[in-house]
């Protein structure tokens, strides 16, 4: 039986009365977790729903998806659901940012009133291809377009049979980034939850290596509360080294950061242009 009450298959509904039931008997592990607040969770969802994400996973990019191959982020496609031509696909992820998953959530996380995103901002369908990684970083702390704080990440992944030496493990890290702590594999229907703040290091960091080539599939998910204040300064993704490794420090964005510190907003725009041109 899966740890989420909802309909094996479409249209995907969750059974309200029996998730009112469940996330307080995880809320005591998740707030005592190392290195940061997290939980991991088998078995998230139903066999049948992993299925027909599997098989409807989306193959090409349109307009408000993503496709990165840079030194931090190598090999990595996103896929935003209002963007997908499966209306039931779309549905599901309408599911997860519903009422009933919020109050889970937040009894998991113990952090309330939390606010789904609507924009599904870098959140969705995420595909990592073979020699692709994502390295060590904090997230952005500021959702722009409500203005709002995020808060909680809830990943969910797509791949069967995946062991350790595959590469593509999601690895969480102390707060100075000294070691990894967790080191978890991407295995289907395994779902982690955690907080989101200015020190939650994580990342795959080491490449996909799948024997038979298959790329590395996620759902991403991102929660949000109205606790954005204006002397709170925003960041941007913030990626960090790990030290004796061949990781890239971010150059373009902590040349953006510094700049916007001493050039007025006017000079800003254009500067911006200059430097997505200089660190593509």
């Amino acid at each position: 039986m899966s740890y989420l009450p909802i309909r094996h298959q479409p249209p995907f509904s969750l059974d309200v009365d029996a998730i009112r039931a469940r996330g307080d008997e995880l809320s005591a592990a998740y707030q005592a977790a190392d290195p940061f607040p997290h939980t991991v969770i088998e078995d998230f969802l139903p066999r049948g729903v992993v299925d027909y994400c599997q098989q409807n996973f989306p193959g090409e990019i349109r307009e408000g998806g993503n496709q990165f191959d840079r030194d931090q982020e190598r090999f990595k496609r996103s896929f935003r659901p209002d963007e997908l031509d499966d209306l039931k696909l779309r549905s599901l992820f309408h599911t997860f940012n519903s009422l009933p998953f919020l109050q889970l959530v937040e009894r998991i996380t113990g952090i309330k009133g939390l606010i789904p995103d609507p924009y599904f901002l870098g959140g969705g369908f995420h595909e990592t291809r073979q020699g692709g990684h994502l390295s060590m970083h904090a997230d952005f702390n500021h959702h722009k377009p409500l203005g709002l704080e995020r808060r909680v990440n809830v990943l969910i992944y797509l791949n069967d049979d995946w062991d350790e030496s595959y590469g593509g493990n999601l690895e969480l890290w102390d707060e100075k980034m000294k070691e990894c702590r967790q080191r978890i594999a991407p295995v289907a229907s395994r779902c982690v939850i955690f907080s989101t703040t200015g020190n939650s290091w994580h990342g795959h960091p080491e490449p996909v290596a799948h024997p038979d080539l298959k790329p590395r599939r996620s759902i991403a998910l991102y929660y949000y509360t109205a606790t954005w204040q204006d002397d709170q300064i925003e960041k941007t993704t913030q990626f960090k080294v790990r030290k004796g490794t061949n990781d890239r420090v971010d150059w373009k964005v902590r040349t953006n950061e510094t700049l916007e510190q001493i050039l007025p907003p006017i000079l800003m725009r254009p500067t911006r242009k200059v430097l997505s041109k200089v660190f593509r």
